[in-house]
């Protein structure tokens, strides 16, 4: 149940989801689309659509989020484990448009929040661009996150993961950005071209 009353089902990814994943990408306007994949994506090649859905749940795990009423997919959140910290993970969501503002977002979050902790997942990180500040103003407020690099066009920025729910500054970062006040650069957009 999502703070706007809507009911969605989250499960893991599968990799029959390809076509439905297709189909989120064209529910996105073209703004969603720079704001998560940081390119005008029109399509998902093969490739991309096979590395997104075929994970293996433990260092890249993936959920989705399935309308109840239409069967089809909403959103989608990922964790991507770090190759050189087995306790850190790259994170991003995506909720199509006309899902953005319902708790949609935060709900994902949660979900792959508990599932980053049990694979040993302590804290989520993500590239932030260097002038996106009400960003990183954010996060230099909050406690349980961190700028770790502010040099350069990107900055790192890692979120500490708590035992059980969401660091109130994901949550709020995730509001901010489903209404466009900010963007956070994905290292892993849609990996292979």
């Amino acid at each position: 149940m999502l703070r706007s009353g809507d009911r969605v089902l989250i499960r893991p990814i599968r990799p029959g989801d390809k076509a439905g994943l297709q189909d989120g990408l064209h529910q996105l306007t073209l703004e969603s689309r720079y704001r998560r994949f940081f390119a005008p994506m029109r399509e998902l090649s093969a490739r991309q659509l096979r590395y997104l859905t075929e994970v293996d749940h433990r260092t890249h795990e993936a959920l989705v989020a399935i309308d109840l009423d239409s069967a089809k997919g909403i959103g989608v959140a990922r964790f991507i484990r770090s190759t050189t910290d087995r306790t850190a993970a790259e994170a991003a969501v995506a909720v199509v448009d006309d899902w953005q503002g319902r708790g949609l977002g935060t709900a994902l979050l949660k979900a792959l929040a508990a599932r980053a902790r049990e694979e040993g997942v302590e804290r989520f990180t993500a590239s932030v661009l260097a002038g996106n500040s009400p960003m990183l103003e954010l996060v230099r407020r909050l406690s349980d996150t961190a700028v770790i690099d502010g040099t350069g066009t990107v900055a790192e920025v890692q979120v500490r993961l708590r035992r059980r729910g969401m660091p109130a500054a994901l949550s709020h970062a995730i509001r901010l950005a489903a209404g466009g006040e900010v963007e956070v650069e994905p290292r892993h957009p849609a990996a292979p071209s």
